[in-house]
């Protein structure tokens, strides 16, 4: 005759073994607050000791959760999403939950498809994230559970947006050269339609004005996100300007088209110019020659925030507005050390 299969472990054993009700032992085992911290771990322990595995769909059916979050995004692919999803992902396996994900890679018929899917699988909260760390419409209106937006900010005030703080990773990066003792201080970035371009160059304006430096180039220099804008501009600005002596960049691929430039008109890095670049990108930061000074946004970091505030949506207390996640300077070689104090 064959061997039987043991059966399964239940709540009614847990709570036999801790010594408590069957009640109790759920409450324990879904965090709770009516149960006392004792009471609690001798739970937890029994659920251990004896190998005990929640029936997710019946802990569902009682708490009224799934335990499942949709996240929702524009641009699977993109540089910024994949660290965003990661930080999101860990942050939520953590807590023991799942994650379903959809790519509506920026089209209005598969993001109301999918938000239409993810509601019918009864997902307890949604993360939409942003293809850009700017304003985008709200998608609430069509979703009755808690949102988190991440990288992106809805252009609805009731709407909680999670962002990073652009502006202030630009005054890192300006205070830095400052205190390198730069004083002619030039700024080549992106499209002046995107409002990170935007913010990272009021953040220079501001410490430049703090210090009663100018702005070297007389203007910013808008363009593209990439390498080929970075060595056209940074060609023409030291042509014109000669007199720059570090050249904060918007983005790292533009920073990595500004070096070619200097060291190719005969200039040193960071000796005659200082640069800093923005975002971390690896490929461009760390493989730059020489590497890239640069603002890392913390991407990863991000996600995880998103997740804590849904968290707290989930349990009733979603806090409105726009939280700027701070940024942090990387220093590499392209600045140098900080000169000695005397």
């Amino acid at each position: 005759m064959g061997r039987q299969r043991s059966r399964s472990v239940t709540l009614s054993d847990v709570a036999r073994l801790a010594g408590v009700s069957v009640a109790t032992a759920s409450k324990a085992l879904n965090a709770r607050a009516e149960v006392a911290p004792a009471t609690r771990q001798r739970v937890l322990q029994a659920a251990d000791e004896l190998a005990f595995q929640p029936n997710v769909l019946a802990r569902g059916l009682i708490s009224g959760r799934t335990r499942t979050i949709g996240l929702l995004t524009d641009e699977l692919g993109g540089r910024f999403s994949i660290p965003i999803l990661l930080g999101a992902e860990n942050a939520l396996g953590n807590e023991q939950m799942s994650v379903l994900l959809c790519d509506a890679r920026g089209d209005a018929i598969r993001r109301r498809h999918y938000i239409r899917a993810l509601l019918a699988r009864q997902v307890d909260g949604f993360i939409i994230l942003g293809d850009s760390n700017d304003v985008r419409p709200p998608l609430t209106r069509d979703i009755p559970v808690p949102v988190v937006y991440v990288y992106g900010e809805s252009s609805d005030p009731g709407d909680l947006s999670v962002l990073a703080d652009d502006e202030g990773g630009a005054r890192l990066a300006a205070e830095h050269l400052v205190a390198l003792r730069r004083r002619r201080i030039a700024h080549i970035t992106g499209p002046e339609s995107y409002r990170a371009a935007r913010d990272r160059f009021t953040g220079l304006c501001a410490v430049l004005a703090e210090h009663g430096l100018p702005l070297a180039g007389g203007r910013p220099w808008y363009g593209e996100w990439t390498q080929r804008w970075g060595r056209h501009a940074a060609r023409t600005l030291l042509t014109t300007h000669p007199e720059v002596d570090a050249i904060f960049c918007g983005s790292d691929q533009i920073a990595a088209g500004v070096t070619h430039s200097v060291l190719a008109l005969g200039r040193s890095v960071p000796d005659d110019v200082a640069i800093v670049g923005y975002d971390n990108w690896e490929v461009f930061a760390a493989d730059c020659h020489p590497p890239l000074t640069t603002v890392d946004l913390n991407l990863e970091q991000l996600g995880a925030t998103a997740v804590t505030h849904l968290f707290a949506a989930l349990d009733g207390r979603l806090a409105p507005g726009v939280i700027r996640q701070p940024c942090r300077l990387v220093v590499r070689e392209s600045t140098g050390p900080l000169p000695a104090r005397g």
